[in-house]
């Protein structure tokens, strides 16, 4: 896919709901009151944030979509400020994350430990962190506060893992709320369980229940699109086999050896859940979303309600033009 006109993307997004807010308009002279306030309903549009700072929250380390979106991001942002590690295993995601970023020459990153919450069953990245690489700071706080020091933007939060940092973040220095503009994968409105929660919810159940009820700019990328074999990674994959080739860089011949750990422990495929919703929060034209009121039940599982936090949440994706994406991304 060709580059993206960033002016001209902002300015088709607001163009779109400036003709909502009109139609409300027209519908509530003619009478509709219930329809005007139906598309007024639908809030502003998500702030422009091309090029404002990246953080990525994630569990590196389970799932190689991890570790394949932050391979995203450190190649082609230079915008990314930080990766912080949650659902953490005795810091060895926040290593692999260091591991990882310094083979794609980005020192620049800083990566912070985050969140343990005691999980063992999510790690398929045991003995791909040298002994070298040193423990990572764990002050999570600091880290955002320094990113958002840095810029008088709004700062962009990737969450790709259970939302116990983020929560924490929003307890800790509520100033920072409107300083985040937070795109999330997790959350599902017609689970493949229906009697659980989707994953990254389930994980921590009171700090998604936070989040999604504090908020300012919220997104959430659901497992009702990501979990889909159109965007799958396995053996038999052009991406798994380019990553695997003997003439590969460092860095991706490291992400061939966490999925082949993934693919023997966990699962015959990864669907890239993460990097899908990385394009979401760099607002690539790659996923469609709408605005809905919705709740979460004490164990995190997601409905739509009248009285619910309106929350912006993806209704599809053109999957064939994101893998186009991924593929792109992913060339050495």
């Amino acid at each position: 896919m060709g580059d993206i006109d960033d002016d001209e993307h902002n300015r088709n997004l607001e163009s779109t709901w400036s003709a909502q807010r009109g139609y409300a308009d027209r519908y509530d002279d003619l009478g509709y009151p219930a329809m005007a306030d139906k598309l007024r309903a639908g809030g502003p549009p998500p702030p422009a944030v091309q090029g404002t700072p990246l953080i990525i929250d994630t569990d590196i380390g389970g799932d190689p979509d991890d570790a394949i979106a932050v391979t995203c991001a450190a190649r082609t942002l230079p915008e990314l400020a930080a990766v912080l590690t949650t659902d953490e295993h005795h810091g060895q995601r926040a290593r692999f994350a260091r591991h990882l970023l310094d083979l794609n020459h980005r020192p620049d990153v800083s990566v912070t430990a985050g969140a343990d919450l005691g999980n063992t069953r999510y790690h398929a990245a045991d003995g791909l962190t040298p002994d070298h690489i040193p423990d990572q700071p764990t002050d999570i706080v600091h880290t955002v506060r320094a990113v958002c020091a840095g810029t008088d933007r709004p700062v962009r939060w990737v969450g790709m893992g259970p939302m116990s940092n983020l929560s924490h973040v929003l307890h800790t220095a509520p100033e920072l709320a409107e300083r985040l503009v937070i795109t999330q994968m997790g959350g599902a409105l017609a689970y493949r369980d229906p009697h659980r929660a989707e994953h990254n919810f389930r994980l921590d159940p009171a700090a998604a229940r936070h989040v999604v009820a504090t908020a300012h700019d919220l997104l959430l990328v659901t497992s009702d699109i990501t979990f889909t074999d159109e965007t799958a990674i396995d053996y038999d994959s052009p991406t798994y086999r380019h990553l695997a080739a003997r003439s590969a860089p460092d860095w991706a011949r490291l992400l061939s050896t966490h999925l082949g750990q993934w693919f023997a422990r966990m699962h015959p495929a990864s669907m890239q859940h993460d990097p899908l919703a990385l394009t979401a929060a760099l607002q690539l034209p790659f996923v469609d979303f709408s605005r809905r009121r919705i709740t979460l039940a004490p164990d995190a599982r997601m409905t739509t309600t009248p009285d619910g936090h309106p929350t912006w949440i993806t209704t599809r994706a053109d999957y064939p033009a994101f893998r186009n994406w991924l593929e792109k991304q992913l060339q050495y």
